[in-house]
């Protein structure tokens, strides 16, 4: 059933609201009444089926998606802190403090599931809206594009044959003993010991000794599939129930060292391995996303997850376009570094390329330096969002990740930004204060003690 509203308070007469509660001028109240949340109401509201029990508001889970990435939170965490919060439970549509949480944490798993990667392309451009709003960014700042790409790197362990294996092959294991096959032998601890064994042999760099484990290793899968692969033979329901388990445990198998495309994790096979050309990371595996952010003030507009591992120049006219469709504004120049040269990008913006030099005006050049402030616009996505490690599942979430990222990136200006006026205006009152009491026009009889 479509969402239902946060409660409006008719049966809590004698408790005072949270408007009497909070301090109006506090940068999240203020940047609440500036995020169109009818909006989200429209835009979701097709994902909902007209019977049925009433979902949870979309305030309420818009509002925890933005607060989660706005600070660094995962699902249990923000729903755990609204409850202590009300500026948050404001935030999020409520008008009376809440003593219990809204929901479950699981529900926010559920609603991004629900609304898929498309939909939730709404916060982010919500946020770009607001951004214009509020004066953090200005209309003109999309025309002036810089383009990057960076890694997403996938919450999994670090991939070695000898860990997939062993998780290989307990996954075997624990699959046919919920389906009631009964194995001529699991090697589940003699797979262990080798898989220790392996990992001190390589550490000590007694490599031939490591890779006999390994064979071994190898060995003790390769039987396990196989009988499993005889004794579900002819059983439809079964060979349906494993085809995915075993499609990934043979490509595990034939893989090789120099292979193209390899297996990096189970759970998550859809892991690439990108290098980057960086000294402490030299490679990193999960996925590689294309950001584009204003030339000046560093405003996110597209944060574009790609499957496997693309060219850097074949990534920019994809990233434009998002960055496009965000802001509603097409950009006149667009700032890259030299890994795009050779780019794919056909539209009616200029690329300047890092290091070009001829046919430059002072403001292209002047603009062209501030290239680099992407980088740092990266940064923070990575140590204050969650961009360094991403804990969602699959391609989609891969993508739902960076487009909140983003969003959550540009929330954290606009509240900088309201809360640097507010500081402003502060201390402007206080200079004209001090400047009425210490005027000599004024009166020298003494001020009432009211």
């Amino acid at each position: 059933m479509r969402p239902s509203r946060p409660s409006s308070g008719k049966n809590d007469l004698f408790r005072d609201g949270l408007d009497a509660i909070i301090n109006p001028r506090q940068a999240l109240v203020r940047l609440a009444g500036v995020i169109p949340w009818a909006r989200f109401d429209e835009a979701f509201g097709g994902f909902y089926r007209p019977v049925g029990r009433p979902a949870k508001p979309t305030r309420l889970m818009v509002g925890l998606h933005y607060l989660k990435h706005v600070h660094d939170l995962s699902d249990e965490e923000v729903v755990e802190r609204w409850v202590e919060n009300p500026y948050w439970q404001f935030f999020c549509g409520f008008e009376f403090f809440q003593h219990e949480a809204p929901i479950d944490a699981s529900t926010m798993t559920r609603w991004r599931k629900r609304i898929g990667p498309q939909g939730l392309e709404e916060l982010l451009k919500a946020s770009v809206e607001a951004a214009l709003q509020t004066g953090t960014a200005r209309p003109e700042s999309l025309e002036r594009v810089n383009v990057d790409t960076t890694v997403q790197p996938k919450a999994i362990a670090h991939p070695t044959d000898s860990r997939l294996y062993l998780k290989a092959l307990q996954m075997l294991v624990r699959h046919a003993k919920k389906h009631g096959i009964e194995l001529r032998q699991s090697y589940t601890r003699l797979a262990k010991a080798a898989a220790v064994r392996a990992g001190r042999y390589a550490h000590a760099r007694q490599f031939r000794r490591m890779r006999r484990e390994l064979k071994r290793l190898r060995t003790f899968l390769g039987r396990v599939l196989r009988d499993i692969g005889r004794k579900i033979a002819g059983k439809v329901e079964l060979e349906r129930t494993f085809a995915r388990l075993l499609g990934l445990v043979e490509r595990l198998l034939a893989q090789k060292p120099k292979d193209k495309n390899k297996l990096y994790s189970l759970h998550a096979p859809e892991v690439v391995c990108i290098s980057k050309g960086k000294a402490r990371t030299p490679y990193e595996f999960g996925c590689k996303v294309g950001i584009a952010a204003t030339n000046h003030e560093g405003l996110v507009l597209a944060a574009k997850a790609f499957e496997d591992n693309p060219y850097d120049g074949h990534t920019l006219s994809r990233t434009v376009a998002q960055a496009v469709a965000m802001g509603g504004i097409d950009p006149d120049r667009i700032y890259v570094d030299k890994g795009y040269r050779g780019h794919d990008y056909t539209g009616s913006a200029s690329v300047m390329i890092a290091g070009s030099r001829r046919g430059l005006t002072p403001t292209m050049r002047r603009e062209l330096k501030r290239r680099s402030t992407i980088e740092p616009t990266i940064g923070h996505m990575k140590t204050d969002g969650r961009l360094d490690r991403n804990f969602l599942l699959g391609h989609d979430g891969d993508t739902v990740n960076a487009l909140l990222v983003a969003a959550g990136h540009n929330l954290r200006l606009i509240l900088a930004k309201l809360a640097l006026w507010r500081a402003f205006i502060r201390a402007a009152l206080t200079v004209l204060m001090a400047k009425s009491d210490t005027s000599p026009d004024r009166p020298t009889a003494r001020r009432s003690m009211i």
